[in-house]
């Protein structure tokens, strides 16, 4: 039984759902699967854009068979090149040895490097700007180069304002019968789960997607359709874009404090609790308390692409930082974050490096501003030393009132 979906006159889902995922990419953890979306439009001329993952092939064929009938599908618009969006395209030419597979210069390099079976005879590469014609339907390409891909591009639908957007725009989770963001309480689960997919899929290319936000000014959109998640209409739109301007210029959504901590003993746990506490009664309201060691870094990196400061706080290990911390924080680093307020806390017995690696690393990200007096523990916080933490509590609540 087939689950297309036409969500617009001619214009379908055939896309499908994994739950049964445990990881994206075997790194990030999916609690409620994911949706690999697929579209086709039906004209004079047919178009499929993208495919999807092998883990829902035989669903994903039903689909288009259902829609397609006895018809042959003319178009293969390919914006991306991932295997999970692409892990159908042999089956497509095998069905439809007619179609013509579009996309540009580096999709065909990527195919070949991916697949075995000649595709440089289907294939029609289209550049910056370029249109075909479906019949009623126009499709336009915008390239969107490391998008997170160098061969993604985007495409239009000149005549009913339709963004086909490849990964842009997505979110993790499958979906549940309703494909459309407006038709779910989007705030309640699914933002988070945008943001998380967002911040550590797409993060490090901040000024990638800045260029193509530039490149869809002044196109009447009505409807945007990603690879991932829910489709945007209406008021949604403006909501999706601006969390992407936000997060591609690195922009807080919100002020509040995210404390990520490492600890082996309790004793690091124990400052940042007393932390936590003293910023409760100075009047913070919105805070997240992580141990680095339980909790999945993208959980963490998405929570510090929302809120406006961060604690980190660690211990020294085999004289070097905690490694759970050392990584999250070189994965923030890699991901470009930046315009973050950061205070440091680090604890040592014998050799102090924790809290000097947190500073040189935090020091190498851009716009990374050290609020208070940073504190080096040594194995546990006395009492004779709270004043420091009374001090590093005033200086994060007054930073939080800039």
């Amino acid at each position: 039984m087939n689950s297309a979906y036409e969500i617009h006159p001619n214009v379908y889902w055939v896309g499908g759902n994994d739950r049964r995922i445990e990881r994206f990419e075997n790194m990030f953890p999916l609690t409620n699967g994911v949706a690999y979306n697929s579209y086709l439009i039906m004209d004079e001329k047919t178009a499929l854009l993208d495919t999807v993952d092998a883990a829902i092939s035989a669903e994903y064929i039903e689909n288009i068979k259902s829609v397609l009938q006895d018809r042959t599908l003319d178009y293969l618009v390919v914006n991306h090149m991932e295997p999970d969006h692409c892990a159908n395209i042999e089956e497509i030419m095998r069905r439809y040895p007619s179609v013509q597979i579009i996309g540009n210069a580096k999709t065909l390099q990527f195919f070949n490097q991916y697949y075995t079976m000649n595709m440089a005879d289907h294939f029609l590469e289209v550049k910056e700007g370029q249109e075909i014609s479906l019949g009623s339907h126009v499709l336009r390409f915008y390239m969107a180069p490391m998008v997170h891909w160098p061969e993604v591009m985007v495409t239009y639908e000149t005549t009913r304002g339709i963004l086909f957007a490849a990964d842009a725009f997505g979110a993790f989770g499958a979906l549940s019968g309703n494909l459309f963001a407006d038709e779910v309480d989007y705030d309640s689960y699914f933002l988070d789960e945008a943001r998380r997919y967002y911040t550590n899929i797409v993060g490090r290319y901040g000024s990638q997607v800045q260029a193509l936000l530039k490149k869809l000014e002044g196109l009447p959109i009505n409807m945007i359709c990603s690879l991932h998640g829910h489709i945007w209409r209406g008021e949604m739109i403006s909501y999706i874009l601006d969390k992407y301007d936000k997060w591609s210029r690195y922009i807080p959504e919100k002020k509040g404090v995210v404390l990520a901590y490492a600890s082996m003993y309790g004793n690091t746990e124990n400052a940042v609790l007393a932390l936590a506490s003293k910023l409760a009664k100075r009047g913070v309201k919105d805070m997240r308390i992580y141990d680095v060691s339980k909790t999945h870094p993208s959980y963490i990196i998405s929570d510090i692409f929302k809120y406006s400061n961060v604690v980190f706080a660690s211990p020294t290990y085999n004289m070097h930082l905690y490694f759970p911390m050392d990584s999250l924080l070189r994965e923030l680093s890699v991901l470009n974050i930046s315009n973050r307020k950061v205070s440091l806390i680090g604890n040592h017995t014998w050799s102090s490096a924790a809290l000097k690696t947190m500073t040189e690393l935090v020091n190498g990200m851009k716009n990374m501003e050290i609020v208070g007096t940073p504190i080096d523990i040594k194995s546990s916080l006395r009492e004779d030393r709270e004043h420091e933490l009374d001090a590093l509590a005033d200086a994060i609540s007054e930073s939080l009132k800039d």
